[in-house]
C-alpha cells in the first residue's frame, strides 16, 4: 500500500497542482484513486499523453468526514439510468446505504478522463472497473481501521460504513470516524477481489432512478435550464443544403431592429438578443444567395444511388469452402435489404452555454462525451486543456446524436464574438438539418439450406451499415461476411454527415440477417422458432429463444383461425447482451394498416444491477423501435432535408404502444453486460416475420408503410404463409404479472401509419 501526499512531486506541474488544488476543495476526508497504472506513475505522466492510454483513470473516490462517498466519474446521465445503477454499485462494494453515495458524473475539471457515454458501455466495461475500485477502497478503510482499534484485519467486518471486530461489536469504527480530521490520499498496487456477484443482496434489486422525481416535477437541470448574468442567446443563420456555398449576404433586415446585435466571422453569421423571440424574429430577416452543387439523389432513388456505388471491401469473416457450398444446398435464397437515414430525434435538441472569462472557457452542453468536446475547443481556439472546462448537466436523450457538439464550439464561438455568455440551442428544424442521420444501407445476401434444414450457406453483404450485429450467430459451416464502406474519393454516397444510431447497425444487420433465416425455416416447412434452435448451438442464445416463448406462450405448427393476424420472432445479441423477440400484429388487408398487438422480449445480460431500470430500458427500446419499423425515415432532396418537425418525420405515440412482455434471465455470476440498446435491434425483423405469418406478404424495406404492405401483399398473391401462428385460444400472461399491483390496458386505437 502506497499513501501519496499532497507534497509528491509530479512530472507534470498542470496535472498536479490540478489534482491537488481538487483535493484541496474537497475538504478533509479521505480520497481513494483507482487505474491500472501506478499512481504515481500515472499522474507524472501530461494530461495530453494520458489520453492516448487505452486505459486512464476511470473514476475516483470521496470519503468525507460525514461518511458520504463521493464518486467522479467522466460519464454521463442521459436516461439510461447509470446515475441509480453505479451508486448501487458502489453502495454494494463498499458496504455503505445508497444515500450515502453520490455521484459526480461529466464535468472535466472535477472527473477524471473518459472516452465518452455509448455503446451501452458504462455499466459493462465501467461497472466492473468500479465495483473492483470499491473493493480496493474497502479494503483501505479495513486496513486504516486495523490500525486505529489494533485488530487484525481479518477479524475486521463491514456493514452499513460500520467496521466492527466479529463477535465485538463495541471495537468498531465508522467510515466518517476514519476520515474525520484527515487529509488522505491513498492507492493500493495490489488489488483485492472483488465480493462474489451471488453473495450481492443491493445489487439485483429493482430500484427507481433516483433523479426521477426530479425530472418528472421539472427540477432537474439541463443545458437550457441554466442562466448567466448578461446570457444573450442565439441564432445561426443557416445554409439550405448541405454543401452549400455562400455567395452573398444581407443582412440589413437583422440590423434594424432593437435589441438585436449581428455576428459575422466569414459565412459563420449569427444574431444575439437577451430576449430569445427577438433572436428567432431577427435571424428570418437575413436573406443570402447560396451555390452548390447538388447530389443527384433523394429519398426515393436513394438505394438505386447506393448500389451504383463503388467501394472499399474488406473481408470480416469467413469459413469453409464457398465455391462448394451451393452444391451442398438443397435450396438457395438470394435477397436485398434497405434501410433508409434516421434521424435521433431527441426530445432535447443539441443545446450549449458558453462563458469566457479572460482566457478561461467554461461551456455546458448536452453531449455525450464531455471530454471529446474538451479537446475540439482546445483545438479550436488554440488553448490549452487548463483553461477548457466542460460541464455536461442532465441529458434529454442521446441516442448517439450527441457524440458530436458541434453547438459547444457554436456557442463559444459566439461568445467570444459577443464578448458576452450566450446560450444556443438548436431549433428542432436544426436538429432534423444538423444532427448526423443513422447511415441508409444495402444488405445483399445470399444463403442455402440443405434436405434436413441444415444452413449450409451464407454469404453476406454489407453495404453502408457497418459489421455490428452482422456475426453470422447461427452454426453453418460455409461463411463469408463482407463489409462495403464509402470511397468518397470515387462515389460520395452521403449527402449529410452519418453516425451512430441507438444500436448502430445493429438494426439493420439484424432486419436482414432474421428475415432471411425466416425465409429459409418458411420454405423448409418448419417452424420458426425450431429452426433457429435447430441451427444454433449458442447455449446463450438458445436460452433467450426458449425464455421468450415461454414468456409469449408460443405453440409452435399452429395455425391462426384468422387471415390477416400472425407472430414472428427474431433474435440477435448487442453490446454482450442477447435478445429474442416475439411480436404479434393484426394486418388490414384492404388498407395495409398494421396494428402491432403484442411484443415479447427476453433479454440475457449477465449480472442485472437494476432489474427496473433495465426494464425501462428495455421498454424505451421496444417503443422506440416501433418508429424505425413503422414511420421513421428521413426524407431529403440532395443536401437538403425536408423533414422540419414531428409533423412529417413521426415517431412512436403513445397509442401506438402495444402490451410488452419482458424477461430478464437470472444471470448473476456472469460479469454485467450492457442493457440499454439490445432489445431495439430486433423488433423490425420480428414485426416483418409477423407480416409474413399474417398475410404470407415478405418485406425488405424499412419502414412498413401501409403503402408497402399493401404492395407485399399484392406480389405475394395471397400465398400461404405457413406455419407457425400462435392460436387465438392461447394462454397469455399479462404484463400485470410482470409488475405486481400495476394493470395495463391494451390500446384501443389501431396504428395509423
Amino acid at each position: 500500500m502506497k499513501t501519496i501526499s499532497g507534497t509528491d512531486k509530479s512530472g507534470s506541474a498542470n496535472s498536479g497542482m490540478k489534482r491537488r488544488s481538487f483535493v484541496k476543495a474537497l475538504g478533509g476526508g479521505i480520497v481513494l484513486f483507482f487505474a491500472p497504472w501506478s499512481a504515481i506513475d500515472l499522474m507524472a505522466i501530461p494530461a495530453e499523453q494520458r489520453r492516448s492510454l487505452t486505459k486512464d483513470y476511470n473514476a475516483f473516490l470521496h470519503i468525507a468526514e460525514d461518511g458520504t462517498v463521493s464518486c467522479f466519474t467522466g460519464k454521463i446521465e442521459m436516461g439510461q439510468g447509470v446515475f441509480t445503477s453505479l451508486a448501487q454499485m458502489m453502495a454494494e462494494e463498499l458496504n455503505v446505504p445508497l444515500e450515502k453515495v453520490k455521484m459526480v458524473m461529466g464535468d472535466t475539471e472535477l472527473c477524471p478522463y473518459d472516452a465518452g457515454t455509448w455503446g451501452s458501455l458504462t455499466t459493462r466495461a465501467f461497472g466492473p472497473a468500479m465495483l473492483a475500485a470499491a473493493a480496493e477502497a474497502r479494503t483501505v478503510l479495513i486496513q486504516m481501521a486495523s490500525e486505529k482499534l489494533g485488530v487484525q484485519p481479518d477479524r475486521l467486518e463491514v456493514k452499513d460504513g460500520v467496521i466492527s471486530e466479529a463477535g465485538n461489536p463495541a471495537a468498531s469504527v465508522t467510515y466518517a470516524g476514519l476520515a474525520r480530521g484527515k487529509k488522505l490520499e491513498r492507492y493500493m498496487d495490489i488489488k483485492p477481489a472483488v465480493e462474489d456477484y451471488r453473495k450481492y443482496t443491493l445489487v439485483g434489486k429493482p430500484l427507481k432512478h433516483s433523479d426521477a422525481r426530479d425530472k418528472v416535477t421539472g427540477r432537474a437541470k439541463y443545458t437550457g435550464d441554466l442562466k448567466l448574468p448578461g446570457m444573450l442567446h442565439a441564432r445561426i443563420f443557416r445554409p439550405p443544403s448541405h454543401g452549400a456555398k455562400l455567395v452573398s449576404v444581407d443582412l440589413s433586415g437583422a440590423e434594424a431592429m432593437d435589441g438585436v446585435k449581428v455576428l459575422r466571422d466569414g459565412d459563420f453569421i449569427a444574431v444575439v438578443s437577451e430576449n430569445r423571440d427577438l433572436a428567432d424574429l431577427a435571424v428570418v430577416r437575413i436573406n443570402a444567395e447560396y451555390a452548390y452543387d447538388e447530389l443527384k439523389v433523394n429519398d426515393l432513388t436513394l438505394f438505386d444511388y447506393i448500389n451504383r456505388g463503388e467501394y472499399r471491401s474488406n473481408e470480416v469473416a469467413s469459413a469453409g469452402n464457398m465455391s462448394e457450398a451451393p452444391q451442398l444446398c438443397d435450396k438457395l435464397f438470394e435477397h436485398e435489404y434497405h434501410d433508409p437515414y434516421l434521424a435521433h430525434a431527441p426530445v432535447e435538441t443539441h443545446t450549449a452555454l458558453a462563458r469566457w472569462e479572460g482566457d478561461k472557457l467554461t461551456v455546458w452542453a448536452s453531449t455525450q462525451s464531455p471530454f471529446g468536446l474538451q479537446d475540439t475547443l482546445v483545438r479550436e481556439f488554440g488553448t490549452t486543456i487548463e483553461k477548457v472546462r466542460v460541464i455536461t448537466p442532465f441529458l434529454g436523450g442521446g441516442f448517439g446524436g450527441k457524440a458530436s457538439s458541434q453547438q459547444g464550439v457554436e456557442a463559444a464561438r459566439l461568445a467570444r464574438m459577443a464578448d458576452k455568455p450566450v446560450m444556443l440551442a438548436w431549433t428542432r428544424e436544426e436538429e432534423f438539418m444538423y444532427d448526423a442521420f443513422h447511415p441508409a444501407s444495402v444488405i445483399k445476401v445470399k444463403s442455402g439450406i440443405d434436405s434436413t434444414g441444415k444452413i449450409m450457406l451464407w454469404d453476406y453483404s454489407i453495404y453502408l451499415a457497418g459489421t455490428r450485429g452482422s456475426e453470422a450467430t447461427y452454426d453453418i459451416p460455409n461463411v463469408r461476411i463482407t463489409n462495403y464502406r464509402e470511397d468518397p474519393t470515387k462515389y460520395p454516397v452521403h449527402p449529410f454527415a452519418t453516425g451512430p444510431w441507438r444500436a448502430p447497425n445493429n438494426n439493420s444487420n439484424t432486419f436482414a440477417r432474421e428475415t432471411q433465416i425466416d425465409i429459409m425455416a418458411a420454405a423448409a416447412g418448419a417452424d420458426p422458432l425450431e429452426f433457429r434452435l435447430r441451427n444454433l448451438k449458442d447455449e446463450r442464445m438458445t436460452g433467450v429463444l426458449k425464455a421468450v416463448a415461454e414468456k409469449f406462450g408460443y405453440v409452435p405448427g399452429q395455425k391462426s383461425a384468422r387471415r390477416g393476424r400472425g407472430i414472428g420472432m427474431a433474435c440477435g445479441a448487442d453490446a454482450g447482451t442477447w435478445v429474442a423477440e416475439i411480436a404479434e400484429v393484426e394486418v388490414n388487408m384492404t388498407t395495409g394498416d398494421v396494428k402491432v398487438i403484442r411484443i415479447a422480449c427476453a433479454q440475457d445480460m449477465g449480472l442485472c444491477v437494476n432489474p427496473q431500470g433495465t426494464l425501462i430500458q428495455m421498454e424505451g427500446c421496444l417503443t422506440m423501435a416501433l418508429g424505425y419499423t413503422f414511420t421513421e425515415e428521413v426524407k431529403f432532396e440532395g443536401g437538403v432535408v425536408r423533414d422540419k418537425n414531428f409533423d412529417s418525420y413521426k415517431i412512436p405515440r403513445f397509442s401506438w404502444v402495444p402490451q410488452l412482455e419482458c424477461v430478464i434471465m437470472d444471470k448473476m455470476d456472469q460479469p454485467p453486460q450492457g442493457g440499454g440498446e439490445p432489445a431495439i435491434i430486433a423488433v423490425g425483423a420480428a414485426v416483418g416475420n409477423a407480416i409474413f405469418n399474417a398475410t404470407g406478404a415478405r418485406l425488405f424495406r424499412v419502414p412498413f408503410t401501409p403503402e408497402r404492405v399493401l404492395e407485399a401483399i399484392r406480389q405475394s398473391g395471397g400465398s400461404d404463409p405457413g406455419p407457425a401462428v400462435i392460436p387465438d385460444s392461447a394462454a397469455r400472461k399479462t404484463q400485470s404479472e410482470d409488475k405486481p399491483g400495476r394493470k395495463k390496458k391494451r390500446p384501443k386505437r389501431r396504428i395509423r401509419l
